[in-house]
């Protein structure tokens, strides 16, 4: 009973939180360049890292797949369809939505919650700044902003692995891949994709800002801040996840 009476009274504080962000907000010419340099420190610093495991996720797919399908009536050019079906619905949406749990949504968390524990978001309080408006708004913006550009990038570059790692193994010739990824394409799977990464966007930097925002004590308890975000933000990604397909698919 204790459990859901926290629950309850932890999804109420986070959706006051949400709702003092929109309240009372700063001016707008203010955002912008905030906008601009959260953009940079979450899609520029973690191109790197969603390049490489988008590479070898797409890499190991297609080899596994070319791996299974050992009935000589089933075509070659199925990988290229089922590497790109998985990337593009589950793999790069996901797998980097997750990935970026633990990159960006820790780094949100620690900024916040330092910022807290030295005590400057209550200096912007004091000076009449509403401090979860300046400092979170343009965070949540901006991940919103660069998830599915960063996921756009995840796919091509794991379809790209695929094709790199079925001609380096000849798994798959690359004609035969490419034939299968065109082979009944979808667009409407790529809207999909794009919808998934805004929404876990936002649930991904609304969960770790709210995490840091609130946190107390002193360094311990920073660490903790940036644990729990971390492992809220991929829970409420995989059940969002479940719930987006769930409604798409029916």
């Amino acid at each position: 009973m204790r459990i859901v009476e926290s629950l309850i009274h932890t999804l109420g504080k986070y959706f006051i939180f949400l709702s003092s962000m929109v309240l009372n907000r700063e001016r707008f010419r203010v955002y912008p360049q905030l906008i601009l340099d959260e953009c940079v420190l979450i899609g520029i610093d973690s191109i790197f890292i969603v390049s490489v495991v988008s590479l070898f996720i797409g890499a190991v797919t297609c080899i596994q797949a070319a791996a299974n399908l050992v009935s000589p009536l089933v075509p070659m050019y199925v990988v290229g369809t089922v590497v790109r079906d998985m990337e593009i619905l589950e793999l790069a949406p996901t797998i980097t939505c997750v990935v970026l749990a633990g990159k960006v949504g820790s780094s949100i968390a620690g900024n916040l919650g330092t910022m807290r524990i030295t005590e400057q978001i209550d200096a912007l309080e004091v000076i009449g700044i509403n401090s979860s408006s300046y400092l979170v708004l343009p965070k949540i913006v901006a991940a919103m902003l660069m998830f599915p550009l960063l996921v756009s990038v995840s796919g091509y570059l794991g379809l790209l692995g695929g094709y790199i790692a079925g001609e380096i193994s000849g798994a798959v010739y690359g004609e035969e891949y490419i034939f299968g990824i065109r082979n009944g394409f979808k667009a409407m799977n790529v809207a999909l994709a794009l919808v998934k990464s805004v929404v876990f966007a936002f649930l991904i930097s609304s969960i770790s800002a709210f995490q840091g925002y609130f946190t107390k004590g002193g360094a311990l308890e920073v660490g903790k801040s940036s644990t729990n975000a971390v492992t809220n933000s991929c829970i409420a990604v995989l059940v969002a996840d479940y719930l987006l397909a769930q409604l798409f698919l029916s």
